[in-house]
């Protein structure tokens, strides 16, 4: 049995979290809610909720952890070709443009859309309001990409100190996705964040560099991610 967090509980040790051998590795209670504050206390803590609509919110603190250090970040050759083109139209403001945090509700939105292969989605109402709320406070953003004024690509995550939580993509026109990727760890970079914490391991972010760190690794950055002065101003800025 997971342990069960009633509203003034607080989080488990991570851990104490399932093991593969339990049949559910990395999950470590249910319970609780989705307030910015109950929320900021689990991303600090390295644990975040991930449950399908209907469900109760189950916590999770996987181990090994997938996470992109930023000079890992990978662009294939046909990705950059790619981002030249989108940038020169964002520095001299053609169709492409790039924007952060103008449209964060409609791109959690576009991430809980259905795609191909894939059964419901974990980006329910109550997580909509709960991120939306992280992102009312600035702890929650958005990079975008626009083409002739329309919304066709984003990413969204959390964001404390020099810590960057990594969250859900979407993409309705090629590779809009990974140019909202680029331009999210340009940003990043640029404001001494190394790491975007990515949950857990798939072949997809392994493609764009992400790898299995240890949790106890994980933790042991994050504590001193966290500690740093928080991004105050989120603007993009140009690839090359």
């Amino acid at each position: 049995m997971i342990p069960w967090i009633d509203a003034d509980g607080d989080f488990p040790d991570v851990s104490t979290a399932l093991t593969e051998d339990d049949g559910a590795p990395g999950l470590l209670a249910a319970g609780g809610d989705l307030s910015p504050e109950r929320l900021l206390k689990a991303y600090r803590s390295g644990i975040f909720p991930w449950f399908s609509a209907g469900q109760p919110i189950m916590w999770w603190s996987t181990d090994p952890r997938m996470v992109l250090f930023l000079d890992q970040f990978k662009v294939s050759k046909s990705l950059h070709k790619t981002l030249k083109k989108v940038d020169a139209s964002f520095r001299t403001g053609g169709p492409w443009e790039i924007r952060f945090d103008s449209a964060f509700e409609a791109v959690m939105r576009a991430c809980a859309a259905p795609r191909e292969a894939e059964d419901g989605t974990w980006i329910s109402e109550r997580i909509i309001k709960g991120y939306t709320g992280l992102h009312q406070l600035g702890h929650a953003h958005s990079s975008e990409v626009w083409l002739d004024g329309k919304l066709v690509g984003g990413a969204y995550g959390v964001s404390i100190g020099h810590m960057f939580y990594g969250e859900s993509m979407f993409a309705r026109v090629t590779d809009a996705s990974k140019i909202a990727l680029s331009y999210l760890v340009r940003f990043l970079k640029s404001h001494e964040v190394s790491m975007i914490d990515c949950q857990q391991e798939t072949s997809h972010l392994a493609s764009l560099g992400a790898i299995a760190i240890p949790r106890a690794e994980f933790i042991s950055r994050l504590k001193i991610a966290i500690d740093a002065p928080g991004i105050r101003r989120w603007k993009p800025i140009a690839l090359f």
